[in-house]
């Protein structure tokens, strides 16, 4: 076999239609040997033995995609020093573009023997382990044109790829589960019929099961346990693992953007699912363990700030550029157009505590390309000073988990939360406005993939995670919901009415909400988990959103949610891209402020009605008139005028209709009604009049500019 010198750049494996590159970043080791694996189980050893700056490397002329090769590496194995270095164990490439296969659990993929974690273990992990592949990078995209939708007409729909295509009706059975399915006509024609922009995906960086899981007969479904940060999960493909997973994916993602439809990813750049000193020895801990990860005092253990067992060393300079490089891959030759980070707050942690400033975010700010498409952050981690919601540079939005509480808390009774809703309504200034962000660097969601579903949230007060097996220990027990009079399944009629009429609620705020909305996959088909909180592990129906099948399936709540979407996209008063004034807006033409607050009885809030510990309803006065923010070509924009009227108390209140606002409304939304898309009746109010809303409900009205 002939093996050339090759080049240090890129990392990984690089094919150029005659053989492959392949480099591979160590510091730890002594030397490094490429093994080309085939197909009978033997493999094929290259030595690389040319380095440039701890980077080994060789062009092997002939390798053509869809080769699997893995790594071995030769050095220290001095856990009391971080070092972890093992021969005897087939590593993947970090650069990977494709991975083969699973892990068969065993000692053989660990480091040490189990009966003695101080021994080294020399067992063979290849046959056990998952093996990394050569990939052809070439791909006919056509005239593929990423959508670029701009944050204010945004509306973010959170799916994962098994679970929202595995029970459709209309898809193929070899379809579904997979990244094809998503492409498929049935799928995309309910996305674009909904108003969904943006298909955010769970992780579908290559993950692996967790050796606990799989002892439990379970599987770690949500996939944030990634040991590959460049390849498609290989399970959601449905032509094959040897590089097709990548052509699938992008497939997919030209047919969504041939839709209109942006693809978001979900990713996990906080840890590996190597996890802490008694984890497997997959990549990372194996080729320069010291060099990837947080270690403590003691090297021979690592600092956790995400509750998985490690985090990864956010001041080296080797991890920061293999994020980078990552995410400027999957922009550049995947054509995703925004990333989702989770635990962001972990990314800032360039010593302890969390740096806003870090370099993590110096160089996505100064990047050329990821500065350019959407980046979202889960402001949070596990660590000390882990909740950071409000606080992230201006380049970034952030999931607002503080409006999930307050809407919760809202309509579900609990006092002193109408300020503070006021604040979430109106696109959280208190947490933005400061730092020159404006009302779209709020992403609003009431659900998403952790906690109970939409329906679940109406129908639970606790969680019930048996299924888990962990005694129902697992999962946040604070869920700030309410099962409207009756735990889980019942035929009692008005507990069952009074939860479909919340589910409204929920999904109207959201969408009358200034910010950008996310919905969670299945909500708008009152998906349920049967009180499962943390379905992590439940790769099955529990899990799987259900579509409603035949003639007769209940779409009422579907038909709701499309209706209060393109409510939202018809209206531009829904989608400022600044802040209210509180007061008449210059040049406008109007006389009335662009955004007023009322009782019920039609007074002006006062700051005493502010602080009613028993305050529980109020009219919001929104100035279709008064938006001071100009159109793309500097043209002023004009819309209707809305009157929303919140009644989350536990009885029935009357309305006075704000006198000085307009003279005459039309009720075009009323969540106590079960009738009407979403229930615009046609009837005419004048402003003095009174309505009655029944208690926890939500009527919206419409004057014409």
């Amino acid at each position: 076999m002939q093996v050339w010198p090759g080049e240090a750049y890129p990392l990984g494996a690089t094919y150029d239609g005659a053989g492959t590159n392949f480099a591979v970043f160590t510091e730890a080791a002594d030397r490094v040997e490429l093994c080309l694996l085939h197909d009978d189980g033997s493999e094929t050893a290259v030595e690389l033995r040319e380095s440039d700056a701890f980077v080994r490397h060789a062009y092997v002329p002939g390798v053509m995609p869809g080769q699997r090769y893995g790594y071995r590496v030769h050095g220290p194995y001095a856990p009391e020093r971080g070092l972890r270095c093992n021969s005897a164990k087939l590593l993947l490439d970090p650069y990977a573009r494709a991975i083969s296969g699973s892990i068969q659990w065993g000692e053989e993929v660990y480091g040490y023997h189990f009966d003695d974690p101080d021994r080294r273990n020399d067992l063979d992990s290849a046959p056990h382990t998952m093996s990394s592949v050569v990939v052809n990078p070439y791909f006919d995209w056509g005239d593929d044109r990423r959508p670029r939708t701009e944050y204010h007409h945004t509306v973010i729909y959170e799916a994962h790829v098994k679970g929202l295509t595995m029970r459709h009706p209309g898809l193929p059975e070899e379809l579904r589960g997979t990244y094809a399915a998503l492409a498929h006509p049935a799928v995309i024609e309910h996305l674009t019929e909904l108003g969904v922009t943006a298909l955010e995906l769970m992780p579908v960086h290559q993950f692996v099961n967790d050796h606990r899981l799989v002892d439990m007969e379970l599987n770690n479904y949500w996939g944030y346990n990634t040991i590959g940060f460049f390849a498609p999960h290989n399970a959601y493909a449905s032509w094959g693992d040897r590089g097709q997973q990548v052509l699938e994916f992008k497939s997919a993602v030209k047919a969504l953007h041939e839709a209109g439809i942006e693809v978001i990813l979900d990713v996990v750049y906080n840890h590996t699912a190597e996890g802490n000193h008694l984890g497997p020895t997959l990549s990372f801990k194996g080729i320069d363990n010291p060099s990837y990860y947080r270690l403590t005092d003691d090297p021979r253990y690592y600092m956790d700030t995400t509750g998985t067992g490690n985090s990864l060393l956010m001041r080296s300079p080797h991890v920061l550029q293999m994020i980078m490089d990552s995410l400027r891959y999957w922009v550049t030759e995947m054509h995703v157009d925004g990333f989702r980070f989770d635990l962001a707050a972990t990314l800032a942690r360039q010593f302890h505590e969390v740096d806003r400033l870090s370099s993590f975010f110096d160089l996505v700010q100064q990047d050329p390309v990821v500065s350019q498409v959407k980046l979202i952050a889960e402001p949070w981690d596990v660590g000390e000073g882990g909740y950071q919601v409000g606080n992230f540079p201006p380049l970034w939005t952030e999931w607002n988990g503080k409006y999930r509480d307050t809407v919760r808390d809202l309509w579900r009774g609990e006092q002193r939360t109408l300020a503070e809703f006021a604040s979430r309504l109106t696109g959280s200034s208190d947490l933005y406005q400061d730092d020159g962000r404006r009302p779209l660097a709020s992403i609003n969601f009431v659900t998403c993939h952790d906690g109970f579903t939409l329906h679940d949230l109406v129908s639970y007060n606790d969680k019930h995670n048996e299924a888990n097996g962990e005694d129902n220990r697992d999962g946040e027990s604070h869920n700030r919901s309410w099962n409207c009079g009756a735990e889980g399944d019942t035929d009692d009629p008005a507990v069952r009415e009074l939860r479909v009429r919340q589910m409204r609620n929920f999904i109207a705020t959201l969408l009358l909400s200034q910010g950008v909305p996310m919905i969670s996959h299945g909500d708008e088909f009152a998906r349920t988990q049967r009180g499962n909180n943390n379905a992590y592990c439940q790769d099955n129906e529990l899990a799987w959103v259900s579509w409603p099948e035949g003639e007769d399936a209940d779409t009422t709540l579907l038909d709701f949610t499309r209706a209060m979407v393109w409510l939202r996209k018809d209206h531009p008063v829904f989608r400022r891209r600044r802040f209210f004034h509180g007061r008449p807006v210059e040049g406008t033409h109007d006389d009335l402020s662009d955004i007023a607050w009322f009782t019920p009885e039609g007074a002006e809030m006062t700051q005493r009605d502010w602080n009613s510990a028993r305050a529980s309803a109020l009219t919001v006065f929104l100035n279709g008139n008064a938006i001071s923010e100009p159109g793309a070509r500097g043209e002023r924009i004009a819309d209707d005028s809305f009157l929303l009227m919140f009644n989350a108390s536990p009885k029935s209140l009357d309305f006075v209709v704000p006198v000085d606002h307009g003279r005459q409304w039309e009720v075009v939304v009323d969540t106590a009604r079960t009738e009407g898309v979403p229930a615009r009746t046609g009837a005419k109010v004048q402003a003095g009049d009174r309505l009655t809303l029944v208690d926890r409900s939500l009527t919206v009205l419409q004057r014409p500019v």
